[in-house]
Protein backbone atom coordinates (compact mmCIF):
# COMPACT_ATOMS: atom_id res chain seq x y z
CA UNK A 1 0.00 0.00 0.00
CA UNK A 2 1.45 3.44 -0.89
CA UNK A 3 2.19 5.64 2.10
CA UNK A 4 2.54 9.31 2.92
CA UNK A 5 4.97 10.58 5.56
CA UNK A 6 5.50 13.78 7.48
CA UNK A 7 7.38 15.09 10.48
CA UNK A 8 5.01 16.35 13.17
CA UNK A 9 4.98 17.99 16.59
CA UNK A 10 2.52 17.71 19.44
CA UNK A 11 2.13 19.00 22.97
CA UNK A 12 2.80 17.01 26.10
CA UNK A 13 1.95 19.24 29.03
CA UNK A 14 4.08 22.37 28.65
CA UNK A 15 6.55 20.73 26.27
CA UNK A 16 6.62 20.15 22.53
CA UNK A 17 7.54 16.68 21.32
CA UNK A 18 8.11 15.44 17.80
CA UNK A 19 7.43 12.38 15.71
CA UNK A 20 7.44 10.80 12.29
CA UNK A 21 3.99 9.99 10.92
CA UNK A 22 3.32 7.43 8.19
CA UNK A 23 -0.17 7.12 6.70
CA UNK A 24 -1.71 4.65 4.27
CA UNK A 25 -2.80 6.26 1.02
CA UNK A 26 -6.54 6.93 1.30
CA UNK A 27 -9.07 8.59 3.61
CA UNK A 28 -9.51 5.78 6.15
CA UNK A 29 -10.33 5.61 8.96
CA UNK A 30 -7.54 3.13 9.68
CA UNK A 31 -6.31 1.35 12.79
CA UNK A 32 -3.31 3.12 14.30
CA UNK A 33 -0.08 2.40 16.16
CA UNK A 34 2.35 4.32 18.33
CA UNK A 35 5.90 3.04 17.71
CA UNK A 36 8.28 3.62 20.65
CA UNK A 37 12.00 3.72 20.04
CA UNK A 38 15.03 2.15 21.68
CA UNK A 39 17.67 4.25 23.44
CA UNK A 40 18.88 5.34 19.99
CA UNK A 41 15.87 7.64 19.63
CA UNK A 42 13.84 8.37 16.53
CA UNK A 43 16.36 7.19 13.95
CA UNK A 44 16.17 5.84 10.41
CA UNK A 45 15.21 2.40 11.69
CA UNK A 46 12.17 3.77 13.52
CA UNK A 47 11.13 5.71 10.45
CA UNK A 48 11.37 2.48 8.46
CA UNK A 49 9.19 0.75 11.05
CA UNK A 50 6.53 3.44 10.71
CA UNK A 51 6.50 3.12 6.92
CA UNK A 52 6.33 -0.67 7.04
CA UNK A 53 3.27 -0.66 9.29
CA UNK A 54 1.63 2.03 7.16
CA UNK A 55 2.15 -0.19 4.12
CA UNK A 56 0.11 -2.80 6.01
CA UNK A 57 -2.76 -0.36 6.59
CA UNK A 58 -1.90 1.19 9.98
CA UNK A 59 -1.49 4.91 10.59
CA UNK A 60 1.77 4.84 12.53
CA UNK A 61 3.41 7.51 14.65
CA UNK A 62 7.04 6.91 15.63
CA UNK A 63 7.26 9.22 18.60
CA UNK A 64 10.50 10.97 19.60
CA UNK A 65 10.66 10.93 23.39
CA UNK A 66 14.02 12.72 23.28
CA UNK A 67 12.87 15.68 21.17
CA UNK A 68 14.33 19.00 22.34
CA UNK A 69 15.83 17.24 25.34
CA UNK A 70 19.19 15.91 26.49
CA UNK A 71 19.13 12.20 25.65
CA UNK A 72 21.35 11.11 28.56
CA UNK A 73 19.20 12.98 31.07
CA UNK A 74 16.05 11.60 29.46
CA UNK A 75 17.34 8.05 29.72
CA UNK A 76 18.18 8.46 33.40
CA UNK A 77 14.76 9.95 34.05
CA UNK A 78 12.92 7.31 32.03
CA UNK A 79 14.74 4.31 33.46
CA UNK A 80 14.44 5.71 36.97
CA UNK A 81 10.73 6.15 36.43
CA UNK A 82 10.38 2.62 35.10
CA UNK A 83 12.12 1.25 38.20
CA UNK A 84 10.40 3.31 40.87
CA UNK A 85 7.04 4.18 39.32
CA UNK A 86 6.67 2.05 36.21
CA UNK A 87 3.13 2.94 35.25
CA UNK A 88 3.03 6.65 36.14
CA UNK A 89 6.06 8.64 34.99
CA UNK A 90 7.04 11.28 32.47
CA UNK A 91 7.54 8.80 29.64
CA UNK A 92 4.05 7.36 30.12
CA UNK A 93 2.56 10.86 30.19
CA UNK A 94 4.30 11.68 26.91
CA UNK A 95 2.98 8.51 25.29
CA UNK A 96 -0.56 9.25 26.40
CA UNK A 97 -0.22 12.71 24.88
CA UNK A 98 1.03 11.17 21.64
CA UNK A 99 -2.05 8.97 21.49
CA UNK A 100 -4.30 11.97 22.22
CA UNK A 101 -2.80 13.65 19.16
CA UNK A 102 -2.92 10.58 16.93
CA UNK A 103 -6.49 9.59 17.87
CA UNK A 104 -7.73 13.04 16.84
CA UNK A 105 -6.49 12.58 13.28
CA UNK A 106 -9.38 12.08 10.82
CA UNK A 107 -7.57 9.13 9.23
CA UNK A 108 -7.59 7.20 12.53
CA UNK A 109 -10.22 4.95 14.06
CA UNK A 110 -9.66 5.70 17.78
CA UNK A 111 -11.30 2.43 18.78
CA UNK A 112 -8.56 0.43 17.02
CA UNK A 113 -5.22 1.60 18.37
CA UNK A 114 -2.17 -0.21 19.68
CA UNK A 115 1.55 0.19 20.33
CA UNK A 116 4.82 -1.44 19.41
CA UNK A 117 8.06 -0.78 21.27
CA UNK A 118 11.69 -1.87 21.28
CA UNK A 119 13.89 -2.35 24.37
CA UNK A 120 13.18 0.82 26.39
CA UNK A 121 10.16 1.32 24.15
CA UNK A 122 9.00 -2.25 24.75
CA UNK A 123 9.05 -1.69 28.49
CA UNK A 124 7.15 1.54 28.02
CA UNK A 125 4.54 -0.19 25.85
CA UNK A 126 3.81 -2.76 28.56
CA UNK A 127 3.70 -0.26 31.43
CA UNK A 128 1.62 2.22 29.45
CA UNK A 129 -0.96 -0.37 28.46
CA UNK A 130 -1.48 -1.24 32.13
CA UNK A 131 -3.03 2.20 32.66
CA UNK A 132 -4.58 3.16 29.32
CA UNK A 133 -7.57 1.18 28.11
CA UNK A 134 -7.48 2.90 24.73
CA UNK A 135 -4.72 0.50 23.74
CA UNK A 136 -6.26 -2.68 22.34
CA UNK A 137 -3.06 -4.62 21.53
CA UNK A 138 0.67 -4.13 22.09
CA UNK A 139 3.85 -5.66 20.67
CA UNK A 140 6.84 -5.31 23.01
CA UNK A 141 10.24 -6.37 21.69
CA UNK A 142 12.87 -7.28 24.31
CA UNK A 143 11.25 -5.00 26.89
CA UNK A 144 11.32 -5.12 30.68
CA UNK A 145 8.22 -5.68 32.80
CA UNK A 146 6.57 -3.06 35.03
CA UNK A 147 6.90 -3.11 38.78
CA UNK A 148 5.00 -4.61 40.43
CA UNK A 149 4.46 -7.34 37.84
CA UNK A 150 0.86 -7.72 39.02
CA UNK A 151 0.11 -4.49 37.14
CA UNK A 152 -0.10 -6.57 33.95
CA UNK A 153 -3.45 -7.95 35.08
CA UNK A 154 -4.89 -4.83 33.41
CA UNK A 155 -3.10 -5.41 30.10
CA UNK A 156 -4.67 -5.64 26.68
CA UNK A 157 -3.66 -8.56 24.38
CA UNK A 158 0.13 -8.84 23.96
CA UNK A 159 2.39 -10.24 21.24
CA UNK A 160 5.96 -10.19 22.54
CA UNK A 161 9.32 -11.13 21.01
CA UNK A 162 12.53 -11.75 22.97
CA UNK A 163 16.02 -13.17 22.28
CA UNK A 164 17.80 -15.86 24.30
CA UNK A 165 20.68 -15.03 26.60
CA UNK A 166 19.57 -11.43 26.99
CA UNK A 167 18.83 -9.36 30.09
CA UNK A 168 15.18 -9.30 28.93
CA UNK A 169 14.79 -13.06 28.35
CA UNK A 170 13.62 -13.73 31.89
CA UNK A 171 11.19 -10.83 31.68
CA UNK A 172 9.66 -12.35 28.56
CA UNK A 173 9.21 -15.73 30.22
CA UNK A 174 7.70 -14.16 33.34
CA UNK A 175 5.34 -12.09 31.23
CA UNK A 176 4.23 -15.20 29.35
CA UNK A 177 3.46 -17.06 32.58
CA UNK A 178 1.74 -14.14 34.28
CA UNK A 179 -0.47 -13.28 31.31
CA UNK A 180 -1.54 -16.92 31.24
CA UNK A 181 -2.47 -16.75 34.91
CA UNK A 182 -4.63 -13.68 34.23
CA UNK A 183 -6.13 -15.24 31.06
CA UNK A 184 -5.01 -12.31 28.90
CA UNK A 185 -4.66 -13.22 25.20
CA UNK A 186 -0.97 -13.31 24.35
CA UNK A 187 1.71 -14.72 22.07
CA UNK A 188 5.19 -14.57 23.62
CA UNK A 189 8.11 -16.12 21.78
CA UNK A 190 11.78 -16.48 22.73
CA UNK A 191 14.08 -16.65 19.69
CA UNK A 192 16.94 -19.08 20.20
CA UNK A 193 20.27 -17.62 19.13
CA UNK A 194 18.95 -14.12 18.50
CA UNK A 195 20.48 -11.14 20.28
CA UNK A 196 19.16 -7.93 21.75
CA UNK A 197 17.84 -5.49 19.13
CA UNK A 198 17.47 -8.27 16.56
CA UNK A 199 14.68 -6.37 14.81
CA UNK A 200 16.88 -3.39 13.96
CA UNK A 201 18.13 -4.03 10.43
CA UNK A 202 20.46 -1.02 10.72
CA UNK A 203 22.32 -2.57 13.67
CA UNK A 204 24.95 -5.25 14.16
CA UNK A 205 22.58 -7.61 16.01
CA UNK A 206 20.01 -7.82 13.22
CA UNK A 207 18.71 -11.38 12.82
CA UNK A 208 16.77 -11.85 9.60
CA UNK A 209 15.08 -15.08 10.67
CA UNK A 210 13.93 -13.80 14.07
CA UNK A 211 12.95 -10.42 12.63
CA UNK A 212 10.95 -11.96 9.81
CA UNK A 213 9.10 -14.43 12.01
CA UNK A 214 8.32 -11.85 14.70
CA UNK A 215 7.08 -9.41 12.03
CA UNK A 216 4.60 -11.98 10.67
CA UNK A 217 3.45 -12.96 14.17
CA UNK A 218 2.93 -9.33 15.11
CA UNK A 219 1.01 -8.53 11.94
CA UNK A 220 -1.26 -11.55 12.45
CA UNK A 221 -1.88 -10.56 16.08
CA UNK A 222 -2.67 -6.96 15.19
CA UNK A 223 -5.01 -8.08 12.41
CA UNK A 224 -6.91 -10.17 14.93
CA UNK A 225 -7.22 -7.49 17.60
CA UNK A 226 -7.22 -4.10 15.88
CA UNK A 227 -6.90 -4.68 12.12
Amino acid sequence: MPVQTESITFRSGSETLAGYLALPDGPGPYPALIAIHEVFGLNENMQDIARRYAEQGYVTLSVDLFANRNRAICMLRFFGGMIFNSTDNGGIHDLKASLDWLSARPEVDPKRVGAVGYCMGGGFAIAWACTDQRLKAIAPYYGMNPRPLEAVRRLCPVVGSYPTGDFTTGAGRKLDTTLGEYAIPHDIKIYDGAKHSFMNDHGSNYDAAAAGDSWQRTLAFFREHIG
